[in-house]
């Protein structure tokens, strides 16, 4: 067999390539639990964001109609114990869930991304330090730490996101450094060394590109687990605090009815439910399709 053959041989045999793009759209949304996932996301976004003008009522009026009042024709939903109507609280809450839920992860994905890039790069006292740190801080299960948290800062949105971001930055941290770590070693950082090039240079060219992805990811499947945590804290009375409208208060607020009138209840768990199973979902696809195992193929 000639050598003109055995290449013509070996291209045959060599998978198809395709776009990235291409690629990452046909596995993104190739099974329907992701389209399913982004469908929900995207109509919990629209209603977020207009909110006003979906909200058939004030949400925080008290005494609009007679308290725990039924479903009816002008209040869907009922109203809740204070008269106020269910339906539109339900809308404003999602604005509180998404505004926590992606404040949070933005926050602690940064501190925790640049405390793994540090430690991960410079090695020492720095890494030594930072991990013992964060081998401290996941001691304790996240909900708990947050939970700590929130009752020493108060109740509030913003103590919330503070309680939360704290209790997510040892995830992020560990899991970049560890990324950092097996990227620092690669023959092309190596390179880059050796020419002269600034710590700086190395980190945003050559570590961050690298790490970007599986950091996306899990951003992406952390968002369902913060919106979850901040309905457990407002459950149990040091989240938003009244007369703000939350997904979790809201479930306190109706689970002593739940007999007489169980929508009180239902509707916010339901909606909860289903953000956090659409956040799982999409982040389930996007590993998938930025998997590098399947770069370059169908």
């Amino acid at each position: 067999m000639t050598s003109k053959q055995a290449t013509d041989i070996a291209f045959m045999e060599a998978p198809p390539q395709v776009s990235e793009w291409r690629r990452l759209r046909r596995v993104f949304f190739g099974r329907w639990s992701v389209i399913a996932g982004a469908s929900i996301l995207a109509l919990v976004l629209l209603v977020a964001i207009l909110a006003p003008l979906l909200a058939p009522h004030d949400p925080y009026q008290v005494g609009a109609t007679v308290p725990l009042s039924p479903p009816n024709p002008k209040h869907p939903l009922g109203s809740d114990t204070l008269g106020r109507d269910t339906l539109s609280r339900l809308i404003y809450g999602s604005r509180t869930a998404l505004m926590v839920g992606f404040i949070t992860v933005a926050v602690a994905s940064f501190v925790g991304v640049v405390m793994g890039v540090v430690a991960g790069y410079s090695g020492g006292v720095p890494y030594m330090l930072t991990m013992r740190i964060v081998d401290t801080l996941m001691c304790f299960p996240m909900l708990l730490l947050a939970l700590v948290i929130a009752a020493v800062l108060g109740g509030g949105i913003h103590n919330v996101i503070i309680a939360l971001s704290v209790a997510l930055i040892p995830g992020y941290a560990r899991v970049t450094c560890a990324m950092t770590l097996s990227v620092r070693e690669n023959d092309y950082v190596t390179a880059s060394q050796l020419m002269g090039a600034s710590d700086s240079h190395i980190v945003f060219q050559h570590i961050l590109p690298n790490i970007l992805q599986p950091i996306l990811v899990l951003m992406t499947m952390q968002l369902g687990s913060v919106i979850l945590a901040e309905a457990s804290l407002s459950f149990l009375g040091i989240g938003i605090e009244p007369p703000g409208a939350a997904w979790g208060a809201m479930v306190y607020d109706g689970y002593r009815y739940l007999v007489h009138n169980p929508v009180l209840s239902f509707a916010p768990g339901l909606a909860i439910m289903l953000t956090v199973f659409a956040f799982n979902m999409v982040g389930d696809g996007l590993r998938d399709a930025l998997d590098p195992r399947l770069r370059g193929l169908l």
